[in-house]
């Protein structure tokens, strides 16, 4: 008998579910048998082989999505994958470049919390998936890379496509090891998949062709049960204490959300609603709380608006949950702060703070809740709503501006703010593109997907396919400029294979206009930015999606309304000025 955890995905086997799931932490209520129909037929011994054990083991810790591409050396690990997607118990996405692979994989692991899986060959197409992992790991998300490699016999005089693929991937993932033929394989996959879940990172397999087929030694998978802690850590009671005491005395706290907070938001908008104070986000935090919310001031740092700038600056403490303190987030380090983060290396990373407080961040602020005794603070709402209220006749007076090069950035995300449904997921590129974002759109509480700290073009369109692949019954849209779509466009066919609904809002402003900012603060020639671009609608339409083409402000509703309803893939270009940002 077999039990399936309707939340992860996780299989268990037994007389009964497991009373908690031993990967997502639900109750056994969430689990369902699954039919005895539905189970495929027990292999032999003989018939496992080390690909089979492992991808059942992949599977038994929750994975459910692998995108990737098959090749000459992982043919026999994706044979096995291909009887796990036919048993319905996996989902493989074939992509058209490895690079997309790892991307999509991030962006299901930021959407969800939970691993994706992304398959290579050896040698360059392992290569390709770097920089995809390389934004899991900066982003501290977990993720499983699996690369094919050559057969061990031929290593060493550089045969065909040989890369030490050990060396390789050393300073991206936090654990890598080789599958050989004397391994414990399942033992492998735990740990790779462990490593990843518990520290937010890259844990990576690599395959020598000879080993995928050969027979399973020990046919027995692998599972979670009894390898997870339970990561509900309560702060110690000093902790709390020394915060405790600066919040009661605050006149003018402010909270600070990053994307450490996505999933444990409940607890610190019942604070913020209690101090009556200020909630900025970071940048990877947009979305959070919906900047209607009467508390909500928007994003802090370079993309981000008056509003928050004014309540951090103002603020005589700061609360933070789940932030990084990037440079770019421009947290303030002059302003006594308390940071919760389950991580404890995260604390006081870039420069002391008041009052580190390691615990699970919805835990910590329940905790904060209720330890409030007549807290001193100022209730701000009605300040937040008067600068809210200039910050909306400056974003017109911005959107009034033309020169003739095409739509006003911030007429674009006016309309934007009202078109995209309040259930979407948005997966955003790099470039001016996104900063505009940041500042103009007025989020309704839309979870946004980013490339932070690696901050890679590029990553929007295939993140967009990450997400489908988390959310398929959600509207996706991804929003690009005309240079991070130009990296994989390709992609763009495999949205039509698998016909995901993804809403892809293109600027083309013909340039790489972040570049040439720079080049014009930096008092240099803008040279080299340029970009020769095709049709993106007609490129959209060539490939089997539908393209819409925006030019003037009047025709950007109904194109934005016709793309949301096509049911699959639809590219809305809108031609925009790279100057008016």
């Amino acid at each position: 008998m077999a039990w399936k955890c309707n939340v992860c995905g996780y299989i268990h086997e037994g007389d009964a579910p497991p009373e908690i799931c031993p990967v997502c932490g639900v109750p056994a209520s969430e689990f369902t048998e699954i039919p005895s129909s539905e189970e495929p037929a027990e292999e032999s011994a003989v018939e496992q082989n080390v690909s089979d054990v492992m991808v059942q083991t992949m599977i038994n810790w929750g994975v459910t999505h692998v995108f990737g591409m098959v090749g000459h050396s992982n043919l026999g690990l994706a044979d096995a994958i291909r009887k796990q997607c036919e048993a319905g118990k996996l989902h493989y996405i074939g992509i058209r470049h490895e690079g997309a692979a790892s991307f999509a994989a991030s962006a299901f692991g930021k959407l969800t919390g939970k691993p994706a899986a992304c398959l290579s060959i050896a040698g360059p197409g392992a290569t390709n998936l770097l920089t995809g992992l390389w934004d899991a790991r900066v982003d501290r998300i977990p993720i499983l890379a699996l690369t094919g490699q050559i057969d061990t016999q031929v290593l060493g005089p550089g045969a065909f496509q040989e890369v030490d693929l050990a060396s390789a991937f050393s300073s991206v993932a936090c654990w890598s090891r080789t599958v050989l033929d004397t391994s414990n394989h399942a033992e492998l996959m735990n740990l790779a998949l462990k490593n990843a879940i518990l520290q937010r990172d890259v844990g990576h397999l690599i395959f020598p062709n000879e080993v995928q087929t050969l027979p399973a030694p020990a046919p027995q998978a692998g599972s979670p049960e009894g390898r997870l802690p339970n990561l509900e850590t309560t702060p110690p009671a000093q902790s709390i204490d020394q915060a405790m005491e600066l919040i009661n005395k605050a006149d003018r706290p402010a909270i600070i959300v990053g994307h450490g907070a996505r999933f444990r938001m409940s607890g610190i908008l019942k604070l913020a609603n209690e101090l009556g104070c200020p909630v900025i986000t970071t940048f990877k935090g947009k979305g959070l709380i919906p900047d209607s919310d009467p508390l909500g001031c928007g994003v802090l740092g370079r993309s981000g608006t008056l509003v928050s700038a004014h309540f951090m600056n103002s603020a005589d403490l700061l609360v933070v949950f789940g932030a990084s303190f990037s440079q770019h987030t421009g947290i303030n380090p002059d302003i006594p702060t308390i940071q919760v983060d389950l991580d404890p290396i995260t604390l006081g990373k870039f420069h002391s703070v008041a009052v580190p407080v390691v615990g699970e961040i919805g835990i910590t602020a329940e905790l904060f809740l209720k330890r409030l005794k007549n807290p001193a603070c100022t209730d701000r709402r009605k300040e937040i709503a008067a600068k809210k209220a200039e910050w909306t006749t400056e974003k017109k007076n911005r959107a009034a501006k033309h020169e003739g090069h095409g739509l006003n950035a911030a007429e674009i995300f006016e309309a934007l703010s009202e078109l995209i449904p309040e259930n979407a997921v948005i997966a955003v590129d790099v470039g001016n593109n996104t900063y505009s974002f940041g500042r103009y759109f007025e989020s309704k509480g839309q979870p946004v997907l980013m490339s932070g700290y690696l901050g890679s073009i590029g990553f929007g369109y295939p993140a967009a396919m990450g997400a489908w692949a988390a959310a398929p019954d959600r509207p996706i849209v991804a929003l690009t400029g005309d240079g991070g779509f130009g990296q994989y466009m390709g992609e763009l066919c495999t949205a039509v294979k698998y016909n995901m609904n993804i809403t892809h809002i293109l600027l083309n402003n013909h340039e790489l206009g972040k570049i040439s900012t720079e080049q014009k603060m930096a008092g240099m020639t803008v040279w080299e930015t340029d970009l020769h671009n095709p049709s993106f609608a007609e490129y959209a339409d060539i490939c089997g999606a539908k393209g819409f083409r925006v030019e003037k402000l009047n025709e950007l509703e109904d194109a934005v309304k016709a793309a949301l309803a096509v049911e699959g893939p639809a590219l809305v270009e809108i031609m925009s000025d790279p100057e008016l940002i």
